[in-house]
């Protein structure tokens, strides 16, 4: 990413997490990546030469703008869910802003619904959404990864372990993926097939 454009990133964040510190409820908080772990899955996308990332979970668009930036090179198409339409029109507009919204289709729709059509063509998964719901969301995200190479990261796995461990267990207890959990950020899990 461009230093000047990763700058102005960082910048939002800075914003957002002002507007977070003003807000009690926790559904009403913007709830983005850190800017850490989005680097570091921007860096798995270039070096992946991802053609297409599903983001479920869009918020305002923060972590939208990294992989967008990210799937540059490769002229890959990232798709975003969000259930919040006011979310989905903030992302966008964020897009617009910083010239990324080129391949980037951004889906107002609830992701257990839009899982249960969705077609194992990414490369890249990325799931941070309402993690009471990622136990649901498993057999069809255990769909998409049967593209060869397949990768699903969730994010917030060590901040809110407890949230998620027993969608770690399920994925683990299976036998047929790989796992790993990095401490970066709020923490984030690896996913792959055998």
């Amino acid at each position: 990413m461009e230093q000047k454009l990763r700058q102005r990133i960082i910048q939002l964040y800075q914003q957002f997490k002002k507007e977070d510190a003003q807000k009690e409820n926790r559904l009403e908080k913007w709830r983005n990546l850190e800017p850490e772990s989005a680097e570091l899955i921007s860096i798995m996308i270039k070096t992946q030469q991802s053609k297409n990332v599903l983001e479920l979970g869009t918020s305002n668009g923060f972590s939208t703008l990294w992989f967008a930036d990210a799937l540059h090179p490769s002229n890959g198409k990232l798709v975003s869910i969000e259930i919040e339409e006011s979310r989905t029109q903030q992302a966008k507009e964020h897009l617009t802003d910083f010239q990324l919204s080129e391949n980037v289709a951004l889906i107002t729709a609830d992701i257990g619904q839009f899982l249960t059509e969705a077609q194992p063509i990414y490369d890249l998964i990325f799931l941070d959404a309402e993690r009471k719901n990622y136990v649901a969301y498993w057999p069809y995200l255990q769909n998409l990864l049967t593209k060869k190479g397949s990768l699903l990261i969730v994010d917030n796995v060590i901040s809110h372990h407890n949230d998620v461990e027993a969608f770690i267990s399920m994925i683990q207890g299976s036998g047929d993926f790989t796992t790993s959990i990095v401490n970066v950020g709020a923490g984030i899990l690896l996913v792959t097939g055998e």
